[in-house]
């Protein structure tokens, strides 16, 4: 059985739409990346203002976990997490950007997440 950070991107991003989808949340693809092994930064708004980033790690038993990029000092609005987008997407052309719009400001990601707030 293939582990999932085996998966190419662009079949890992397919999942993720869907998840959104039948949970009933709107998800974007905003930049598509390398298929086979970009990166993907996931925005979730709450369609209030709000929003988070994750971006994914290795970990040290070397498995993908999600870091919520507020551990490094990014804001919760909107514009700070779109000033972060585009500082990332500067520095890697592979990147996929995904935004998911979900009034709950779920992220759907089944990998460990690291959050200030431990979710």
């Amino acid at each position: 059985m293939m582990h999932e950070e085996q998966l190419p991107t662009w079949l890992w991003v397919d999942a993720l739409i869907r998840r959104a989808q039948v949970a009933g949340a709107a998800c974007f693809v905003v930049q598509k990346g390398d298929r086979e092994r970009g990166d993907v930064l996931i925005k979730v708004s709450d369609l209030h203002g709000g929003a988070r980033a994750y971006v994914p790690r290795t970990s040290m038993e070397n498995e993908r976990v999600f870091s919520d990029v507020r551990l490094q000092g990014v804001g919760e609005s909107d514009s700070d997490v779109e000033d972060y987008i585009r500082r990332a997407r500067s520095r890697d052309s592979d990147l996929w950007v995904l935004e998911i719009e979900d009034r709950e400001g779920r992220h759907f990601l089944t990998e460990p997440v690291e959050s200030p707030d431990g979710e």
